[in-house]
């Protein structure tokens, strides 16, 4: 298959080295910048702490930015991630940037998954997000992808021919147990709330909306189907056969997604990774499931994924796993495929849970973008870091 762009011709770039205008210079991260950026980063997006702790936070953030964004295996020659630097000299802004592979009715394409986007409220004049977004679409990619952009990056990004995904941009949370699920809600926000303090409170109240909470799980229509825990290794095997029935899917190679997984079971924030997933009488796996989770906590879905009419039976596993972890609710981001089965679960509500937006100047992508057929979000995304919600340097 021969991909074409937009305005006709073969779709070539070359990666830049380094951009210049009257603005600053845009280059490719290096190692003497991350203490920089991990000070920036906390700054823009985690809570301030005392002078100690916020320098510890930055030794823990500047590490892991150099293990994801500087050594991954995948990772040839100089960074993708940016950093724009002003006309004074100083870092003015950083676009997180990971590698990734997708095809495209068999033709391999170069994707950018973009994360963090930040630039420095003392010297930014306001071009510093747009000038590192122009330089990555003049880069060696030919899609670029985000699942977690926030309002400020959407409004600039979008007349950058970003298309938007809606159903992508919600998340969906199903309430177990509500006082318990405030209470963990509060205290992730104020660590220091003593649990003590709320669990009994949330227990009583608890106890009386049992009638309208409970069972939170709902029985599969398929009696043949069950579901069952698995491990990383099967979970990674069988994920990329669910995916055949997209067009603009992720491409996998030499082991990539086994150390995909293994850098998403460093995230702490949300409890440790667990996978499952759903058979057929015959031991058929026909969906698998990745979430965060612990006892008392909030649990996270990381990927769902099922093949044909099986997305209902996948669901109500992952919903029953959580339950019995003893988790107070799960959250998720959503998917088109499986946003129907969401209707039918009660106590389940959707939010806004950040951008999903793909661009590229390939006509056939767009196409494919457009009619919601890409694989997206998920591990194809990039709220499997650490950056997406740990506290550093506690």
């Amino acid at each position: 298959m021969h991909l074409v762009s937009a305005n006709g011709g073969p779709e070539k770039l070359a990666a830049p080295s380094v951009l210049e205008s009257r603005h600053g210079s845009v280059r490719p991260l290096a190692a003497s910048d991350l203490e920089g950026v991990a000070a920036l980063f906390l700054t823009k997006f985690r809570r301030r702490r005392r002078r100690r702790l916020f320098e510890r936070a930055i030794a823990e953030t500047a590490d892991y930015m150099r293990e994801i964004y500087l050594d991954p295996a995948s990772q040839t020659g100089v960074s993708s991630a940016l950093v724009q630097i002003n006309r004074q000299g100083r870092l003015g802004g950083f676009l997180g940037v990971l590698k990734a592979r997708y095809e495209l009715k068999g033709a391999a394409l170069n994707a950018a998954i973009i994360g963090p986007l930040m630039a420095d409220p003392g010297t930014d004049d306001g071009t510093a997000g747009p000038q590192l977004l122009r330089a990555l679409h003049q880069g060696e990619f030919d899609l670029q992808l985000t699942d977690s952009a926030n309002r400020t990056s959407l409004a600039f990004a979008r007349p950058m021919k970003y298309q938007l995904l809606p159903v992508h941009c919600l998340g969906w949370t199903y309430v177990f147990r509500p006082a318990a699920m405030a209470a963990a809600t509060l205290h992730r926000k104020w660590p220091g709330l003593l649990r003590l303090a709320l669990d009994p409170c949330s227990r009583a109240l608890d106890s009386l909306a049992k009638r309208r909470f409970e069972p939170p799980v709902q029985a599969s229509p398929s009696q043949r189907v069950y579901c069952k825990p698995i491990d990383a290794a099967q979970f990674a095997e069988r994920l990329p056969t669910l995916l055949s029935d997209y067009s603009l899917r992720p491409s996998w190679k030499n082991g990539e997604l086994p150390r995909l997984l293994a850098l998403a079971a460093e995230k702490r924030a949300d409890g440790p990774l667990h996978f499952g997933g759903s058979y057929d009488e015959t031991g058929k796996m026909l969906g698998c499931y990745a979430f965060y989770g612990q006892a008392g906590d909030i649990a996270s879905l990381l990927q769902i994924q099922a093949s044909g009419s099986h997305w209902r039976a996948t669901l109500d596993g992952l919903i029953a796993a959580a339950w019995e972890m003893g988790c107070v609710g799960i959250t998720g981001q959503t998917q088109s495929r499986f946003m129907p089965q969401l209707f039918g679960y009660k106590n389940l509500f959707f939010r806004y849970a950040g951008g999903t937006m793909v661009r590229s100047r390939i006509a056939e992508v767009t196409e494919a973008v457009r009619s919601g057929d890409i694989f997206i979000g998920g591990v194809m995304g990039d709220r499997w870091t650490r950056l997406s919600s740990d506290d550093f340097g506690r």
